[in-house]
Formats: structure tokens, C-alpha cells, sequence
């Protein structure tokens, strides 16, 4: 496992598992545009879920790899505490939501 963020570790092990020369033809095996690579080895964008998807279904290396060649250690990922809670003012008298009010 490595320490640090390395975006670019995880790409030249793609790159050389699937015998690819360069970032463009890694880019058209992964169906993404040869400037998002670049911006991902630059670390102008950072390594995106989608992208690491993409990596997954093509490699069918696991994500938790792929994601321990790139040096992400967090062992959960947590989403934010105000993520899906319905409003303050939208639940009924009884203090229960309906479906309607969990809709909005």
C-alpha cells in the first residue's frame, strides 16, 4: 500500500497491464478524452468515481485496489450529515414524514 496521492502510479500500471504505449491509447481503452488523463496526471482533476469505475470494469481489478495503488488509505467513505434528512418544516403534526413530504 502506498502513503501518498499518486494518481499517476495507478495509471502507468493500467497502462502497462494492458500493454498500452501512451495516455491515448489508455484514453480510448477507457473511453475517456486524452485532456481528462492528462488533467488526472497533472492533478488538475482529481481521480473521479466515474473514472475509477471505468478502470474497474476494464482492468476487473478491484476497486479497493485500484484505489491502494493511487495511495487513498480512508477506509470509509462517509457522506455528509445533512445528506438525505427531509427539511425541518416538512414532516407532519405527528412528527412522522409522509412520502410526499420525503419527495421534496
Amino acid at each position: 500500500m502506498h502513503h501518498h496521492y499518486d494518481p499517476n502510479r495507478l495509471l502507468d500500471h493500467i497502462s502497462h497491464r494492458l500493454n498500452l504505449k501512451n495516455d491515448a491509447a489508455l484514453a480510448r481503452t477507457l473511453e475517456v478524452t486524452s485532456p481528462m488523463i492528462c488533467k488526472v496526471r497533472k492533478r488538475h482533476l482529481t481521480l473521479g468515481a466515474s473514472l475509477l469505475i471505468r478502470i474497474h470494469e476494464v482492468t476487473n481489478l478491484p476497486i479497493r485496489d485500484l484505489l491502494d495503488m493511487v495511495g487513498d488509505r480512508r477506509q470509509k467513505y462517509r457522506l455528509s450529515t445533512a445528506q438525505g434528512r427531509p427539511n425541518a418544516g416538512s414532516s407532519n403534526q405527528s412528527g412522522n414524514a409522509n412520502a410526499t413530504d420525503l419527495m421534496r
